[in-house]
């Protein structure tokens, strides 16, 4: 991919390259680092990254982000953030391991079959999908994925209470108070 002339790699921090640039993407993929609690983490999940983010995509673009955590509280307000963001945004779980990898969009994300997604493959792209697996082809990884879809209300609705992140309530980041104050409501109940 580096020695590609369709690449530009570009080191520095996403967020400040995209508040200075005018470029516009296609597809902004945003595969943030782990723990989500570390200070300043919020600044890759918030209603104000995303309008960045936006104003960035070209028409129809699409923004891809993995949130890395099964929280149902983190769940439901990154979605949130997301959902008030874009007007079209689709979940699914990973293949393996944990979290959720969104998809939003200005446009609507179309549902096709796996058959079609991977009709449209390059080849060289089809060898790259399948050389982890867990499926051998194409079509079975697509069909995999797809049904791991999740509809965004059901994310929401996993903890209704949770506030859409933003830069000055960064809610990922205050993880020790949270969940104190989540076993104390549920005690009360």
């Amino acid at each position: 991919m580096l020695r590609s002339p369709q690449s530009h790699l570009v080191i520095d921090d996403g967020r400040a390259y995209l508040e200075r640039t005018n470029e516009q993407f296609d597809v902004i993929t945003l595969d943030p680092p782990p723990p989500v609690e570390a200070a300043g983490s919020s600044l890759l999940y918030s209603k104000e990254f995303y309008a960045t983010i936006r104003q960035r995509l070209r028409p129809g673009g699409i923004l891809q982000q993995w949130f890395p955590k099964n929280d149902n509280f983190l769940n439901a307000s990154i979605a949130r953030s997301l959902h008030e963001s874009f007007p079209y945004v689709r979940v699914f779980s990973p293949l393996s391991g944990s979290g959720l990898h969104f998809l939003a969009s200005d446009w609507p994300l179309l549902s096709r079959s796996a058959q079609d997604l991977a009709e449209r493959m390059p080849a060289a792209a089809a060898r790259d999908l399948v050389e982890w697996g867990p499926e051998p082809t194409p079509v079975g990884m697509f069909a995999n994925m797809l049904g791991k879809e999740h509809p965004l209300n059901e994310v929401l609705a996993r903890d209704p209470r949770a506030p859409a992140l933003v830069d000055d309530r960064p809610v990922n980041e205050f993880y020790a108070l949270r969940r104190r104050i989540w076993r104390t409501w549920r005690k009360d109940r």
